[in-house]
């Protein structure tokens, strides 16, 4: 779990990207935000289920994780959605929070001072930080004008600017707040100025919006919290105070306004501190990364790896809280490949699986991709994807009698297959024995055709969903003269799109004999026909493409548009059947 002493808090993750949350429900303009309550429960789990059920009471809202932490008797809640259901299941959280949680009776290892302790909200698509902001002071206003709830509007949402950070809110915590809701200098933003019996209940919430942020745990060999601190002192950007001779102990050394002096610390955008874990019976140095552009996680991992040997301990594994960014990851990957001089070249889940070992992800518990990756969570289970079917079952939806997948699916699949294997050729190039030189040669070939398939993956199911936008264009109801109109304008632009997407198919697969012809000249000679079956297989999906292209031109109105994209498609089917006959030239002339 996680810790925050001069933390912002353990309010869990966002993202540096907006993904493909602007595509939740085909609503490219739709506004969504992320709400990461933190709330003061983490041992009771009939409770906590009654706080985060009455979110999925709201239509609209989604909640995505869930991560109770039986030390900090704190569990951090993600959900996402629209600006107003969002607020509204918030409102309804903290209403139940404040409802079956006392912190008059509330003891545990993370800073808190109420049943919500913190609300922040997070911009994720089509709205800004400002309008996010507003509907935080909106949520607050309204918790302390209908639950008496007293609280603090921080970081970008914050009214004066000592009251940005949320330590400087929660000073004091629980024990300190009689003192600090009298103190006209910390007169709450919302809510009573009082610590009445109603407020001695529920405590009191901070409600901010701000940035994404990555909480991140990193264990040690170690059950001393003093070495763990000094480790992060060593590490987050406030560093320590300075003090005479540098001793823990020393005079603290004050600038010339008699402020006290601190030495930074190694890395920017990063808060932490030390603490023992009774429930893993180990030391942690708990993070918060609140700007991984700036310093990412495996940026964290190493520079902590190295302080922590630097005094004798090590890392023996490391937990992310809540929900990461699935860039973040996929980063992680790519570096640790990189240290070993190893291909990049390789598969999403291959580089989340080198993540994950890499950073001892699954030293407390098994790390689950499906449920801590962010973008997977929102895509949820996939299983009606042809992409995620297996092999068996992919042929069997062809041969049925459904007309879906068709030609057009199945060409951008063999596409797939052939950039596939030139891909296999550039990574076993790049661990050929004797090659250990060469390894960011091949390595850069293996991306390149990585980036290829992933783009025809889309495509396999884009073109049956092209298929199917035709077909319902023509279910259309056709009764009067305006629904004529209509069906007829949506029958044109759903063939437009069925003749976009093949053609797209073959302008993808065509790249990929960049990468197959230079793993025939310059890749591994054992895999040359490996190679020449990729050639063979991305002639077959261009043809195969063109085909599809060419039957859906026919019945469309815009003829300018259907000659430019014949000609077009019929320049790159023939620079591939020239490309292909070349490769197997090469190919035979090498097997002899």
């Amino acid at each position: 779990m996680l810790l925050t002493f001069n933390l912002n808090t353990r309010d869990s993750i966002d993202h540096n990207t907006t993904f493909a949350f602007s595509k939740i429900k085909g609503k490219m303009e739709q506004q969504l935000i992320e709400c990461v309550p933190n709330i003061s429960e983490g041992r009771d789990s009939a409770k906590i289920k009654a706080i985060t059920d009455v979110v999925e009471t709201v239509e609209g809202v989604k909640l995505l994780d869930v991560d109770p932490g039986k030390a900090t008797n704190r569990t951090v809640i993600t959900f996402v959605g629209e600006p107003e259901k969002v607020i509204e299941a918030a409102f309804l959280l903290i209403k139940k929070a404040a409802e079956l949680i006392d912190m008059s009776k509330h003891s545990g290892e993370h800073p808190r001072f109420g049943a919500t302790d913190v609300c922040p909200l997070v911009p994720i698509a089509n709205i800004s930080m400002e309008e996010t902001a507003q509907y935080a002071h909106k949520l607050g206003l309204r918790v302390g004008d209908e639950l008496d709830i007293p609280g603090y509007f921080y970081e970008n949402a914050a009214k004066e600017d000592k009251r940005k950070n949320l330590a400087s809110c929660r000073e004091g915590q629980y024990e300190g707040l009689s003192k600090k809701l009298s103190d006209p200098n910390w007169k709450p933003d919302f809510g009573p100025a009082e610590f009445n019996a109603r407020v001695a209940k529920s405590g009191c919430t901070a409600i901010s919006a701000r940035d994404f942020l990555v909480a991140y745990n990193i264990n040690l060999n170690t059950t001393s919290t003093r070495r763990a601190n000094a480790i992060a002192f060593d590490i987050r950007e406030a560093g320590r105070l300075k003090t005479e001779g540098g001793s823990l102990t020393g005079k603290k050394v004050l600038d010339a306004n008699g402020e006290p002096v601190r030495e930074p610390g190694k890395l920017k955008c990063v808060k932490g501190i030390g603490w023992y874990i009774e429930e893993y019976g180990v030391a942690q140095i708990s993070y918060n990364l609140t700007n991984i552009s700036v310093t990412s996680i495996h940026e964290a991992f190493d520079a902590t790896q190295e302080s922590a040997i630097a005094r004798g301990l090590r890392i023996t594994g490391s937990e992310l809280i809540g929900l990461v960014p699935l860039n973040a990851m996929l980063d992680a990957g790519r570096y640790f490949l990189k240290k070993q001089e190893r291909s990049l070249g390789v598969s999403e889940s291959e580089l989340i699986k080198i993540a994950v070992k890499s950073l001892g992800l699954d030293d407390l518990a098994p790390f689950d991709p499906a449920e801590k990756i962010i973008e997977y969570k929102l895509k949820g289970a996939a299983g009606d994807k042809l992409v995620n079917m297996d092999l068996v079952a992919f042929a069997v939806e062809t041969a049925s009698e459904s007309p879906a997948p068709g030609g057009g699916s199945i060409s951008a699949y063999v596409g797939v297959l052939g950039i596939s294997l030139a891909t296999m050729v550039a990574n076993l190039s790049s661990h050929k024995r004797g090659w250990d030189d060469r390894w960011e040669e091949f390595s850069e070939w293996a991306e390149k055709g990585q980036a290829i398939k992933n783009k025809l993956l889309l495509l396999v199911d884009e073109d049956t969903n092209a298929f199917n936008k035709i077909m319902s264009a023509f279910g259309l109801p056709k009764d009067s003269d305006a629904e004529k109109a209509a069906r007829s304008q949506a029958i044109q632009d759903a063939t437009k799109y069925a003749i976009e997407i093949p053609f797209q198919v073959m302008e993808t697969v065509y790249e990929s004999f960049e990468v197959i012809e230079a793993m025939i000249s310059v890749g591994n000679p054992n895999s040359i026909t490996d190679a020449g079956v990729g050639a063979l297989c991305a002639r077959t999906a261009i043809m195969g493409a063109f085909m599809n292209v060419k039957i859906n031109t026919g019945d469309l109105k815009d003829k300018d548009f259907v000659a430019d994209i014949l000609k077009r498609g019929q320049e790159i089917q023939d620079k591939a059947v020239a490309k292909e006959a070349l490769v197997v030239e090469k190919v035979n002339a090498s097997i002899g």
